[in-house]
């Protein structure tokens, strides 16, 4: 039984071959693009991952990021050689889930492609069936959403989150009082042990959010930072 559907965008043959190799005899199904254009044509509803690297003739990984965001909330997790912490940052402000740098350990690449697809199994957006449960949403201050699924409505309005940002928004607003550090959010979303660098990863996942929920992102109403503390839901 196939474990989940993967499309693997990277120009290096050899690495695509490795990594494919790896993941086929992990039960995973696996679909291979040497480009982003060709990547983006590849990428379908069925897809539960995507492997990105990012330096690549044509378009780049960055922009291919980008263009998925806007059709998709796959996780995206880029394998490359730019092995930067400003590297690291420009690829989750495009829309990537994980970072993993060349070369890369083939235990951990499969330890992340199996958490991410994991969370994406089970917080995948749901269409609303007949005869749910109004209990099955919490609202608050226009915000409604679903406590299972990745299912969230702001003014009215459909929010189009990724798991992760589902993740945050949701447990934020179960414990709207609580003030979140980093490490806070990093361990309870993340489910890995918190690390210093791992604060910039927070900040940009909680930018993300806020552009997608928040009427004036720079004047948040609903995710305020509360200085040397962290970040808290509500006022």
């Amino acid at each position: 039984m196939m474990r989940g559907s993967i499309l693997v965008i990277e120009d290096n043959e050899d690495i695509r071959e490795a990594v494919r190799i790896l993941l086929e005899n992990e039960n995973y199904a696996v679909t291979e693009a040497e480009n982003g254009a060709k990547g983006l044509e590849l990428l379908t509803e069925d897809t539960d991952l995507v492997i990105l690297d990012i330096m690549m003739p044509g378009m780049s990984g960055l922009r291919t990021c980008e263009e998925i965001r806007k059709i998709s909330n796959v996780p995206v997790l880029f394998l490359t050689a730019k092995a930067r912490e400003s590297d690291k940052l420009v690829g989750l402000i495009a829309g990537g889930d994980d970072y993993m740098t060349k070369p890369f350990s083939y235990a951990e690449l499969l330890g992340r492609v199996k958490a991410l697809i994991r969370r994406y199994h089970q917080y995948r957006g749901k269409e609303n069936v007949e005869g749910q449960e109004e209990s099955e949403y919490l609202e608050t201050r226009g915000i409604r959403i679903h406590r299972k699924y990745n299912e969230v409505w702001v003014r009215g309005r459909h929010g189009n989150l990724t798991d992760i940002e589902y993740r945050i928004l949701l447990l934020m607003i179960k414990n709207p009082k609580k003030i979140f550090s980093a490490q806070n959010l990093y361990e309870s979303i993340w489910n890995e042990p918190y690390f210093y660098n791992c604060n910039s990863t927070v900040m940009v996942h909680i930018r993300r959010l806020r552009v997608k929920i928040e009427e004036c992102p720079e004047e948040p109403v609903y995710i305020h930072t509360v200085w040397g503390r962290g970040y808290r839901f509500g006022g």
